[in-house]
């Protein structure tokens, strides 16, 4: 919607105004007192004027009888936040003083999630994006601190960034707070927690007080934790580790997961802010975000960071200048303050792409990369809409013979946790006209490191609604086999147009001799292959036909033209470049659901393929779509 253009009557300065103005007071009542424990998370319970937590009275029911040092004492124990407010002194960002560690807004909802597990006896597992400039690293190694000053003995820990500097770093914050810390909060007998290093161990440094070490390594090394006990990790800037024939992050990874116990308060998190799509710490993230991970995925975006504001002299000037983008910041709730600042901060990069991946308002928009993806970001975002359906059925298609005439008979679906096919709809059988169905297969390798085949299953378009995607093998497995399990898919949906990658066959057919082809083996038994020009058998991809059928995922995309059920989909969408015409996966990416897509989109194009597509696409709606999956699934 082009805002611009609007008439100015459309829009009541006045009410805008006075919109602004609730949600600032909504921000401004956002009251916090860690020391009055107001504002603070966890259950609370109030004792002489302050609320503690619930556990306090549980563990020391005397305590409202207690002195106030002696209440200090035990609450520190169970009260995160009071003991960053009481003991905790950091290096504060904007004025560069020292200053009592108090919990900004994104902080407390980190917390939050670390403290609900905590809670729950639970280990600690979080991964975290962050944007710029709000603390995150910080409030993740002095969560680490108050388990190793306050909680436990003997409870060593590791910082590891991608470099040995980062590592520094985050250590120099645990240096600032351990020469400020309360002598009054510490047992009459216990010494002040102080730093001593190990002779011949520059990266390892010791506690004696507390009986714990703090070590600093950098993923350059995956022996950072290895002969250690490590009961926390701290992983910093991960999106930045490098990946080499040397050094890997998930080696890394393993290596230092594998040191820290299974157990409760246990702490790893892994944070950074975004590099671009399709390196480890994106790859993490989309699992954390799936369900996949034993990490709750947290994503602060820069509007909840208190310092991005800037006061906002013309209200109205600033609302005509507003583009799209901006007023859909403002239909999300910012303040006008909060959208002048991104409105004037955006002038210091070349595109928004940029603004975007350095202050991002989603997760989505933090993998924004300055690469060559040759996918519009938003019409990815929408795609994924449709991935939330979870399958009808997992498992694989079986017959009662595995090729020729007997992989016809008596076809079926078997249900298995492991399988590699998920169905989305089963086939319909509509009168007096089947719904008419096509299987795309991208051909891959048989060893478990290659490129995976691929056989997808559209429901084409009809006037009724969009292309979509109803089912799918994905694995490793001998050409052959693939070839027959193509059929046989084909053959369970309505006998679907069969249309196989042929490039990788008739290469094998060249080196075995033409009566080893597979695909003319296939069309003796199952007339409905897929033919190219002059009788050929199967889609050959080349330098003519991919960009085609890229340009055909593209429009597809951007029209909103069929319906994807599979996020890994998307996810190699995501991760795709183009590099002046030449299209490729990332590299150690896949891009072999991708060529299904593309494949069949170029090919529903095509009126002997798809009869509808010269009418205009039907305006079926995600939403409306996915109640009729339901309704047939319920069936």
């Amino acid at each position: 919607m082009d805002y611009r253009n609007m008439k100015d009557t459309l829009y009541n300065i006045d009410s805008i105004l006075a919109e602004n103005e609730r949600r600032r007071a909504v921000l401004a009542a956002d009251r916090y007192d860690p020391l009055a424990g107001i504002g603070c998370c966890g259950d609370r319970v109030e004792v002489a004027g302050c609320r503690v937590p619930r556990v306090v009275l549980e563990h020391w029911p005397d305590y409202p009888s207690l002195s106030p040092l002696e209440q200090d004492r035990l609450r520190i124990v169970e009260d995160f936040e009071f003991w960053c407010a009481r003991c905790v002194t950091i290096k504060d960002k904007m004025s560069s003083q020292n200053v009592p560690f108090v919990l900004n807004r994104p902080q407390r909802r980190l917390l939050g999630v670390m403290e609900e597990q905590r809670a729950a006896g639970l280990p600690v597992r979080v991964i975290l994006l962050k944007a710029r400039q709000w603390g995150g690293s910080t409030l993740v190694q002095m969560y680490m601190a108050w388990q190793q000053l306050v909680r436990h003995h003997g409870w060593n820990s590791l910082i590891c960034g991608h470099l040995h500097a980062t590592s520094k770093g985050i250590k120099r914050m645990y240096n600032l707070l351990l020469r400020h810390y309360p002598r009054e909060l510490l047992d009459e007998n216990d010494e002040l927690p102080r730093f001593a290093k190990l002779e011949g161990q520059p990266n390892v440094h010791q506690i004696e007080a507390r009986d714990c070490l703090v070590l600093t390594g950098s993923a350059r090394s995956e022996d950072a934790a290895r002969g250690y006990d490590i009961a926390m990790a701290h992983l910093s800037e991960v999106a930045f580790w490098q990946t080499s024939a040397m050094h890997n992050p998930d080696d890394v990874v393993r290596s230092v997961c594998g040191s820290v116990a299974l157990k409760p308060e246990t702490v790893v998190v892994l944070e950074s802010t975004a590099n671009g799509v399709g390196d480890y710490f994106h790859d993490e993230w989309l699992r954390a975000q799936m369900g996949d991970s034993d990490k709750v995925p947290v994503f602060v975006p820069w509007h909840e960071i208190g310092i991005y504001m800037h006061a906002v002299d013309d209200a109205l000037a600033l609302w005509r200048e507003m583009d799209g983008y901006e007023h859909t910041l403002w239909d999300d709730g910012c303040t006008l303050e909060q959208i002048n600042w991104y409105h004037l901060k955006r002038r210091e990069y070349r595109t928004h792409a940029l603004m975007m991946a350095e202050y991002p308002s989603n997760a989505s928009e933090a993998f924004t990369t300055s690469g060559h993806n040759p996918f519009d970001r938003e019409h990815l975002d929408r795609l994924e809409e449709g991935c939330c359906l979870a399958p009808l059925l997992v498992g694989d298609i079986q017959a009662d013979g595995q090729s020729g005439e007997d992989a016809k008979r008596n076809i079926h679906l078997v249900s298995a946790s492991s399988g590699l096919l998920k169905v989305w709809e089963q086939p319909e059988h509509l009168t007096p006209v089947k719904t008419r169905y096509m299987a795309v297969v991208d051909v891959g390798g048989r060893a478990e490191s290659s490129d995976y085949s691929v056989i997808a299953v559209w429901r084409l378009r009809d006037s009724r609604r969009k292309a979509a995607i109803v089912a799918q093998w994905r694995g490793h497995i001998d050409h052959d086999e693939l070839a027959w399990k193509s059929m046989q898919l084909a053959k369970y949906y309505n006998d679907a147009l069969l249309v196989i990658e042929s490039n990788t066959l008739t290469n094998e057919a060249a080196r075995a001799g033409e009566s080893e082809y597979i695909l003319e083996n296939l069309h003796q038994v199952y007339g409905n292959v897929y033919q190219r020009g002059h009788g050929k058998l199967g889609f050959h991809t080349n330098a003519k036909t991919k960009p085609k059928a890229v340009a055909a995922l593209i429009a597809a995309l951007r029209d909103g033209g069929y319906i994807e059920r599979d996020q890994e989909a998307v996810n190699e969408m995501r991760c795709y470049e183009d590099h002046n015409g030449r299209y490729a996966a990332r590299p150690g990416k896949h891009d072999d659901i991708l060529m299904t897509r593309a494949i069949g989109l170029l090919l529903i194009q095509d009126k002997k393929v798809c009869p509808d597509a010269e009418k205009s696409p039907p305006s079926t709606s995600l939403a409306t779509d996915g109640w009729q999956v339901q309704h047939l699934r319920l069936r």
